[in-house]
């Protein structure tokens, strides 16, 4: 009994670094395919990572997390849920927007 508890508590360990190890996962939403997509976001299946894909395609890159969610099926709790899991590069902004630079003054 005492061998079967030791292997269970190992099996939720290993469970435990493994999940930890996924969500590590990053992904440039401006360079990824649609199956690279699919893998490392939650709540992103094939047909919505090709949709993704798709929209960048068709309206260049992505200048914030926020734009995800005008992709068909893609709502704002979903692009929350997978933040800390993209990156915006290859054209993409921070997610903020910068501040304008001061005009020098004319004499």
């Amino acid at each position: 009994m005492r061998s079967f508890f030791k292997h269970t508590a190992f099996v939720l360990l290993a469970a435990a670094f493994a999940g930890q190890a996924l969500a590590a996962d990053k992904i440039d939403i401006n360079s990824a395919d649609a199956a690279t997509i699919d893998r490392v976001l939650v709540n992103i299946g094939p047909s919505k990572a090709e949709a993704i894909v798709a929209h960048r395609t068709a309206n260049g890159p992505y200048k914030s997390l926020e734009q995800l969610a005008q992709v068909k099926g893609i709502g704002l709790k979903t692009v929350e849920k997978n933040r800390d899991r993209i990156e915006l590069g290859a054209g993409g902004g921070s997610g903020k927007k910068a501040a304008a630079a001061p005009t020098p003054a004319t004499p």
